[in-house]
């Protein structure tokens, strides 16, 4: 879990890493300010099944095809959530990057755990 660029705002991404954590998922949490080289690095190093993004200051397009962009080019397919203030018309964009579940303001801890899940079923039987 984290939070690219210079959005500091990390309540939502504390609860949401707490919760998902007592719902019997390993959570890594980078905290904010991090860079999509950062985000890639953790990701290679703790051998992380997800990536999971917050955004609430803006910016989350270019956040998300920056992120997707150092995963290719490291040749490294890991699947990316994201979470927070986001607009509805932007997530046919996020996704057309690549996001594989934008969750909005007010999703459940349970509903994103179940969508973790199912991502993760997904990506085993490709």
């Amino acid at each position: 879990m984290a939070k690219l660029g210079v959005d500091g705002h990390d309540i939502g991404i504390k609860f949401i890493s707490t919760g998902l954590r007592d719902a019997g998922m390993e959570v890594i949490y980078l905290g904010p300010y991090q860079t999509p080289d950062s985000v890639v690095k953790a990701a290679i190093d703790e051998d992380v099944d997800i990536i999971g993004l917050s955004a609430l200051g803006g910016g989350h397009l270019n956040q998300a095809q920056r992120l997707f962009n150092t995963l290719k080019e490291k040749g490294i397919q890991i699947p990316i959530i994201m979470g927070g203030v986001i607009p509805r018309q932007d997530i046919p964009e996020l996704e057309e990057v690549g996001v594989k579940k934008v969750f909005l303001t007010g999703a459940t801890i349970s509903s994103i755990a179940d969508s973790i899940r199912e991502t993760l079923k997904e990506k085993t039987s490709d």
